[in-house]
């Protein structure tokens, strides 16, 4: 999952968005997956519009 947002979205990051991946990068994988997943409240040093693209869910590929 994570692995996923990465490859989607970092093409457009800067200096700041990369510094937040690398720091959610730190965190458990099974709180920052609560988080996309909505299910936990996202810290504030997480929340924003990063956090946003990740709870989009649009970068897991779902087999069909």
């Amino acid at each position: 999952m994570i692995g996923g947002f990465f490859d989607r979205y970092y093409d457009g990051w800067g200096e700041a968005e990369l510094a937040w991946f690398e720091a959610l990068l730190e965190e458990d994988d099974v709180d920052v997956m609560a988080w996309a997943l909505q299910t936990q409240t996202v810290p504030d040093e997480f929340a924003g519009s990063q956090m946003q693209l990740m709870q989009r869910l649009d970068y897991v590929e779902i087999p069909g």
